[in-house]
């Protein structure tokens, strides 16, 4: 804990090691790059932008931070249609309101004694900065965390998914840490609050927006690294049957997946698997379970299909051909149990060609057949003009 007390003690980290330290004790494995990073953050006072898949640690390095440093975490969710009221602040319109039907009474004495209307609005006017002050604003994360007395974390999360116009509105709050409110003026920000943005790539941010933040794209973690985030996790998976664990995730990571197992969500299958008192991963007991980390259907087909060999490089997996089913049926021909002597395939489809194979009584078979034996060969039927007309609608036209 004494990396934890000391940046405590300062709100600062004193080397990049320290980062590493610090955010190590609060359970977050970072590599020198990303504590190089963060402890650039701390130290230029500019945002710092992380880019990545989902599932990477991003929103947690934020938490992790707000820990280490004993700041608050103020957090603003983005979303589609998003506006900055949502972002910034809004007027507590109910509260103003109440104020004035109180108030109604001395605001008929301000106005009581005016010579008309003019006057009166004028008198109205000259009170309005009582009804538009802090007292009825509320704060929003972004205003919250410029007002702040104490220096907080701001986390504005998933800004991808919001549209271009917060993005517009991050620009004075980012650039100069302060906030415009047009009715009482501009917040400037006494501490500087510690800010990161997160992005999953499901748009481009714009180039402004960038120019303004370090940038850090965040991806899947080595090998190393990652089994070492889950040993420390204590998810109750032995060392070895983890590390062959992250071996298996990896390589489902490497498949056309919609989306790709995260690092939090290689945790989960890991606790699932000592829940269940796992010794030895195997396919099965990987392919019963693989819908913690795999979340799609067509994902989870391609997951159960690739999970042997992942498993035992060695394995020999049957073949299948799209049914969907499992049954692994090929497209040569077969010997059926009940085909006396394993008869080729092609014998067995010139013999259903074979015409009264069914005996009497079957639609399609000749009366005469139950006279004839069924090895004697077929006799063609004499088909007549008149017959031939009606079945092919020939022989009479339909009135339109």
């Amino acid at each position: 804990m004494a990396a934890v007390d000391a940046v405590l003690a300062t709100d600062e980290f004193e080397s990049v090691q320290a980062v590493v330290d610090a955010l190590r004790e609060q359970g977050y494995i970072a590599d020198t790059r990303l504590a190089t990073t963060v402890f650039l953050l701390t130290r230029l006072d500019k945002p710092l932008l992380l880019e990545g898949p989902a599932g990477v640690g991003k929103t947690e390095l934020a938490k992790m931070l707000a820990a280490a440093t004993g700041r608050r975490l103020l957090r603003l969710q983005c979303y589609e249609g998003q506006d900055e009221t949502k972002a910034l602040y809004e007027w507590d319109y109910g509260k103003q309101l109440l104020y004035t039907q109180i108030l109604r009474e001395k605001i008929g004495q301000v106005v009581a004694d005016a010579p008309d209307l003019h006057e009166a609005v004028e008198r109205i006017g000259a009170q309005e900065s009582v009804f538009f002050s802090e007292r009825f604003l509320a704060p929003r994360p972004l205003l919250e965390a410029i007002r702040s007395p104490e220096p907080v974390v701001l986390l504005i999360d998933e800004v991808d998914r919001a549209d271009e116009a917060l993005e517009a509105v991050l620009l004075e709050t980012l650039g100069e840490f302060q906030i415009s409110v047009p009715e009482v003026g501009t917040f400037s920000a006494d501490r500087r609050p510690y800010v990161l943005l997160t992005s999953n790539n499901t748009r481009d941010l714009a180039a402004a927006l960038k120019r303004r933040c370090l940038h850090l794209f965040l991806d899947y973690p080595a090998a190393e690294r990652e089994l070492e985030i889950v040993r420390s996790k204590k998810t109750g998976l032995s060392d070895a049957l983890a590390e062959e664990l992250v071996n298996v995730v990896r390589g489902l990571r490497e498949l056309e997946l919609r989306k790709a197992p995260s690092i939090s969500e290689t945790i989960d299958w890991a606790r699932t698997l000592a829940v269940l008192g796992v010794d030895e991963l195997n396919a099965q007991i990987l392919s019963d379970t693989v819908s913690v980390v795999v979340k799609y259907d067509k994902d989870v087909k391609k997951a159960l299909d690739a999970l042997p060999r992942l498993v035992d490089p060695n394995a020999e997996v049957p073949e299948a051909h799209g049914h969907g089913h499992g049954h692994g049926h090929g497209h040569s021909d077969h010997a059926h149990d009940d085909e006396p002597g394993g008869a080729d395939g092609r014998e067995v489809r010139a013999a259903k060609d074979q015409a009264g194979r069914h005996g009497d009584g079957v639609y399609g078979t000749p009366k005469y057949a139950k006279d004839t034996p069924v090895d004697a060969p077929a006799k063609a039927r004499n088909v007549t003009s008149s017959q031939g007309s009606r079945s092919f609608g020939l022989g009479r036209k339909r009135a339109l």
